[in-house]
C-alpha cells in the first residue's frame, strides 16, 4: 500500500476588512500646464472622474507639468512630485492631498490592522515570534495578546502582507514524523548430553582373612573358598587381624560392601574397588526456544529526540541503618521483636533496551535519524553485594525515505560449550568415543534485531516569497 502524501498545515483568515479602493475613469490623457499647484492637481483629478479635497498643509507653487498618454496613478504621481504632495483616498471617487512631510504620512497614511492567532504556540515561542516581526519589518505598531495567543499589528499594507507570509512560513507547524519500531528478540538453548559413563576412579586394598572376617559372618563362605584355592594362609593371618582391629570400626571396611575385583595369589591378593560406580549410559536432550516482539510506534518533530525504553527498573541499595549504640529500650525492642529497621536508600537502574532516535525531516522526503541505542542487562557477579551491569551501546545515523524501513542494529550473542568425561584418549577414539565416555554439549544463541520505519506526518515548509516593502519616511 503506498505512502500517504503528506500534507503541510497552513494559516487560514478568519476574518479581514476590505480597506479602499480609489476607482479613476480607466483612460488615458495629456496634460500641458503652466500655473498653480492647486489648479493642476484638481485637474489631472477631475480628467479622470476623482474629487480632489486640500489640507492646509499643501503650499501653493507655481509650477510646470507636461506629460502625455498616462492614467490616473501615473499622472497624479508625477504631480504630486513637482507639488510636493501625496493623495490619501476617502472614497473611490474622492482623495485628500496633503504636504508630503513625515508628520503628515504618519498622521494620514492609510495603514492595515491584522490580528494573527497562533494557538499552537507557547508564551517563550509568542515572545520570539514578536521579537522577530518588530526586527525583521522595523514596525511600530505590534503588540502580543498572550491570553488569547494572538499578535496583532498595525502598519502599511505592503509590510501586514509581509507580516503575513512570514508567519505562515514560521507558523506551518514543525515537521512532524511517526517511527515505527519493530524489536525482534530470538533466544534458544540446546543441551544435550550423549554417550556411556565408566568409572573413572579406582581403590585397591589387601584382602587377608581378618579383613574378610571382620566384614561378619556373611564374608565366612567366601574366606573359605579362599582358604580352600590357597590364596590365604593361616601364618598370616595374625599380623593382618592386628591391622583390621583398627579398621573394624571405621568406614574403610565399606569398601568390601560394594562389588570388586580380586587379582594376585597369596601374599599379594588384593582387591580393586569402583566405589560403587557402574556403567551408566547417557541419552539425554533439553531444547528450548523463546521468540517476542516488541513493536511500538514514536510520533516526534523535527530535531526532537524520541525515547523508547524496554525492560525493566532494578533496585540497588545504597545505604542500610542501624542502631551504632546499645541501651537498654533498644534491647527490649529488638527483644520483643517489635523493631522495624529503616527504609533502606537504593537507586532504581534501567535495564533492557533503550532507543533514542532524533529525526531530521527533509523537504525532499528524506529523514535522517540520529540513533543512540544502549542495551542494559543484569551480570552473574557483583563486588561488596552490588551487581556488575551489562552495557552495550550503538550510536550512529542513517537516512531513508518516508516509509522505507532500515535495520537500524544486529546483534547476535552466541555461547558454544562442549566437554568429553571419560578415560584419557579412550573418548577421543573415532567409533568408541560415545561407548567409552560421556559427551556433553551446551549451545545458548540470542539474536536481537531493531527496524525502524518512518512515516511523515508534516513536511517542511520550503515555499519561498518576497514582498516589496515602501521606504522609510
Amino acid at each position: 500500500m503506498p505512502e500517504p502524501e503528506p500534507r503541510a498545515q497552513t494559516v487560514s483568515v478568519v476574518e479581514k476588512s476590505i480597506p479602499i479602493q480609489l476607482l479613476p475613469v480607466a483612460k488615458r490623457q495629456d496634460f500641458h500646464f503652466r500655473g498653480d499647484s492647486y489648479a493642476l492637481l484638481t485637474e489631472v483629478a477631475r480628467a479622470y472622474g476623482i474629487t480632489a479635497e486640500f489640507d492646509d498643509s499643501v503650499k501653493h507653487l507655481h509650477v510646470h507639468y507636461d506629460i502625455q498618454n498616462v492614467n490616473f496613478f501615473t499622472a497624479m504621481g508625477a504631480a504630486n512630485d513637482v507639488t510636493k504632495t501625496f493623495w490619501v483616498a476617502l472614497s473611490p471617487t474622492q482623495v485628500l492631498l496633503l504636504a508630503d512631510t513625515v508628520e503628515n504620512h504618519r498622521n494620514f497614511d492609510r495603514m492595515g490592522l491584522r490580528t494573527f492567532y497562533l494557538t499552537d504556540l507557547n508564551d517563550r515561542e509568542l515572545t520570539e515570534m514578536t521579537n522577530a516581526l518588530r526586527v525583521l519589518l522595523n514596525l511600530r505598531y505590534v503588540s502580543l495578546v498572550r491570553a488569547a495567543s494572538a499578535i496583532t499589528i498595525r502598519a502599511d499594507l505592503p509590510v501586514l502582507n509581509a507580516a503575513s507570509e512570514l508567519i505562515r512560513s514560521l507558523t506551518t507547524g514543525t515537521p512532524e514524523v511517526l517511527l515505527d519500531i519493530r524489536v525482534y528478540a530470538v533466544s534458544t538453548s540446546l543441551a544435550q548430553s550423549l554417550g556411556t559413563a565408566l568409572p573413572t576412579q579406582f581403590t585397591m586394598f589387601n584382602i587377608s582373612p581378618a579383613l574378610l572376617t571382620s566384614l561378619g559372618p556373611s564374608a565366612q563362605n567366601l574366606v573359605n573358598q579362599l582358604i580352600a584355592s590357597g590364596g590365604i594362609n593361616q601364618a598370616n593371618s595374625s599380623a593382618i587381624s592386628a591391622l583390621l582391629a583398627q579398621l573394624q570400626n571405621s568406614a574403610s571396611s565399606s569398601i568390601l560392601t560394594t562389588p570388586f575385583v580380586i587379582f594376585g595369589g597369596g601374599l599379594t591378593l588384593f582387591g580393586l574397588n569402583a566405589g560403587g560406580q557402574g556403567v551408566s549410559p547417557t541419552f539425554s536432550l533439553n531444547t528450548s526456544s523463546i521468540r517476542s516482539l516488541e513493536h511500538a510506534t514514536l510520533r516526534s518533530s523535527h530535531n526532537v529526540p524520541a525515547v523508547l525504553k524496554i525492560g525493566e527498573r532494578y533496585p540497588i541499595i545504597n545505604a542500610t541503618f542501624a542502631p551504632i549504640y546499645n541501651s537498654s529500650a533498644i534491647a527490649s525492642v529488638i527483644g520483643n521483636q517489635s523493631y522495624i529497621a529503616p527504609f533502606p536508600s537504593f537507586d532504581y537502574e534501567d535495564l533492557g533496551l533503550i532507543l533514542k532516535a532524533t529525526p531530521l525531516i527533509h523537504a525532499d522526503g528524506d529523514v535522517t535519524m540520529k540513533l543512540e541505542l544502549q542495551i542494559r542487562s543484569l551480570g552473574t557477579t557483583d563486588v561488596n553485594g552490588i551487581p556488575i551491569i551489562n552495557n552495550r551501546e550503538y550510536s550512529g545515523s542513517i537516512s531513508v525515505k518516508n516509509g522505507e524501513s532500515s535495520v537500524v542494529t544486529g546483534m547476535i550473542d552466541m555461547n558454544d560449550t562442549r566437554s568429553i568425561t571419560g578415560f584419557p584418549f579412550l573418548g577421543q577414539v573415532p567409533g568408541l568415543g560415545y561407548g567409552a565416555s560421556t559427551h556433553n554439549k551446551n549451545v545458548a544463541q540470542d539474536e536481537l534485531l531493531v527496524v525502524i520505519t518512518p512515516h511523515i506526518l508534516r513536511l517542511p515548509e520550503h515555499a519561498s516569497f518576497a514582498v516589496e516593502l515602501p521606504p522609510d519616511n
